[in-house]
């Protein structure tokens, strides 16, 4: 399912495609996140307009809302939603793991309980493989368990063991004729469970690779360590995943570190709480210097809302509450990143991804900036 096209030939960052039953995307590539079959504030038109390739849903929330039937009865979760591109599915492991006080981990499988109407459901590694087969999701993730940071060794060690245990249960269930699965590398922060858990599903041999458990409160740095190490044991061959992962500052980082795939939420997010990105850095569109400021959001951006709009409107639209305000930012944030993706394979296919992610992060302010 992934050629390797071409490897920057001074970093590690690679150019690839990623073949489904939906058609291809792009590697790198950011999948926006459409958590409950819908991605926040957006049509997919524009989303497909914007560049996308690929989207994330979350088996989790469309399990149980508005549940299993319906999807089936609907055709798949394509069919429903109106998106004849790929889709990956999340296991939902990231979300059952938020649930700490609702939630029990066994070896057999997780009890937890709706955050939605309260009603307790258990699912084993096997289950949520058939719910991702039965939304007929291009690229599947098993069940893990994901821990904390900080998070003591004892702890991790027997998560990481729960992980590869639910790793090798899931793909004895998994059809392959029904999509991709990839397997999930946990560990915390330490150095030898990670090594451990990424050589063991190596040997397991699936579709692609994930770098879970990153993102729950660690260190830019420290995650980029955990990429660096785990990437250099995974094969060329399969494509690598560092979930969760939305900052643009860390993918570029990321990518440096051969990473190909990403999604993460904050793009809508920040966007329906009034927070563009910018090629040089955040923008607050509802504080008061944008009151009379009649440029775009990024002069350098081909967004609908960067094409048609100011600042000082958009900052109009979020005061006086008017939706089409976080319809506009969410827009334009997608759009940057999937913007951001092309530049940085266009970079990557010429040989020159050092010198376009120097220059990136030259020019990009991580604070906030006028």
């Amino acid at each position: 399912m992934f050629a390797l096209i071409h490897k920057d030939k001074n970093s590690k960052a690679r150019l690839g495609r990623v073949t489904t039953a939906h058609g291809s995307f792009d590697t790198p590539a950011f999948m926006t996140v459409g958590t409950h079959a819908t991605v926040k504030g957006l049509m997919l038109k524009d989303v497909q307009e914007a560049g996308a390739q690929i989207i994330l849903s979350n088996a989790y929330h469309v399990f149980l809302r508005p549940g299993m039937e319906i999807i089936k009865k609907a055709g798949g979760l394509h069919k429903f939603m109106g998106w004849d591109k790929p889709i990956l599915t999340d296991s939902g492991g990231y979300q059952i793991f938020s649930l700490a006080l609702f939630r029990k981990m066994h070896d057999h499988g997780v009890e937890f309980q709706s955050h939605i109407d309260g009603l307790k459901h258990f699912l084993t590694p096997e289950d949520v493989i058939k719910i991702q087969e039965t939304l007929g999701a291009d690229i599947m993730m098993p069940l893990d368990e994901c821990v904390h940071y900080p998070c003591v060794k004892d702890h991790a060690r027997v998560a990481m063991e729960r992980t590869i245990a639910w790793a090798k249960r899931s793909k004895e269930a998994h059809l392959k004729e029904k999509g991709a699965l990839f397997g999930i590398i946990q560990g915390a922060t330490y150095e030898d469970l990670r090594l451990d858990c990424a050589k063991r599903l190596v040997d397991m041999d699936f579709d692609g690779y994930s770098i879970g458990g990153v993102s729950v409160g660690e260190s830019s740095n420290l995650i980029y360590n955990i990429i660096e190490l785990v990437t250099c044991l995974l094969p060329e061959n399969k494509p690598r995943y560092a979930m969760g992962i939305g900052y643009p500052f860390d993918l570029v980082e990321a990518v440096d570190h051969g990473v190909d795939m990403f999604d993460c939420v904050i793009p809508t997010r920040y966007g329906r709480n009034g927070t563009a990105f910018t090629s040089t850095g955040k923008i607050i569109i509802r504080n008061a210097p944008y009151a009379e400021d009649f440029r775009p959001l990024d002069a350098k951006c081909g967004c609908y809302a960067c094409k048609n709009f100011s600042r000082a409107y958009l900052r109009h639209l979020f005061n006086a509450k008017e939706m089409l305000g976080l319809i506009l930012l969410s827009l334009h944030n997608v759009y940057f990143f999937l913007d951001l993706m092309r530049q940085v394979r266009a970079a990557i296919k010429e040989d020159k991804f050092s010198q376009f992610k120097q220059a990136f992060l030259i020019n990009y302010n991580n604070q906030i900036c006028a």
